[in-house]
């Protein structure tokens, strides 16, 4: 397994970025490779991803999550083997700090080598920035169901 590391402050309040977060089915609009994704129900999303000229189609599950802190999840079926947890940290009143961390098994040749070419890493980081901007300019999150689980 490989480790993915990344950070980004947002100029939005903490619970304005969790919400947004939650809002799976916009991911395509800031995470590069993603085609959609369509949430199932309140644990489970399906993925559609082309990256690199390969397709790949996989459902993942939220196994733990706490709002406006934290959204761990894991990849269940696809050929995909990944898991990881993005953290919210309040800075201040206007201000919020994203942490996401991913692990993840690269599988055949062409991940491999990204994997070793530091790709990831910078996917990561650039999902991350184009997250930054996407909910600085509208400075609210969108609509739609929250996919939040009721803690308990």
């Amino acid at each position: 397994m490989s480790m993915v590391k990344e950070s980004v402050d947002v100029d939005v309040p903490l619970h304005t970025a969790y919400n947004q977060w939650t809002q799976f089915e916009e991911f395509p609009r800031f995470m590069e490779g993603v085609e959609s994704v369509t949430q199932l129900d309140e644990r489970h999303n399906h993925w559609r991803t082309s990256i690199g000229g390969v397709t790949r189609e996989f459902d993942t599950e939220i196994v733990d999550q706490l709002p406006d802190e934290r959204i761990a999840w894991r990849t269940m079926d696809g050929g995909v083997h990944q898991q990881g947890v993005v953290t919210f940290q309040r800075l201040d009143d206007r201000h919020t700090r994203i942490n996401m961390a991913i692990d993840f098994r690269p599988e055949g040749m062409a991940e491999k080598a990204g994997d070793m070419l530091g790709m990831v890493d910078r996917r990561v980081k650039g999902d991350l920035r184009r997250f930054k901007s996407f909910i600085e300019e509208r400075g609210q999150e969108g609509g739609g169901w929250r996919g939040r689980i009721t803690p308990g």
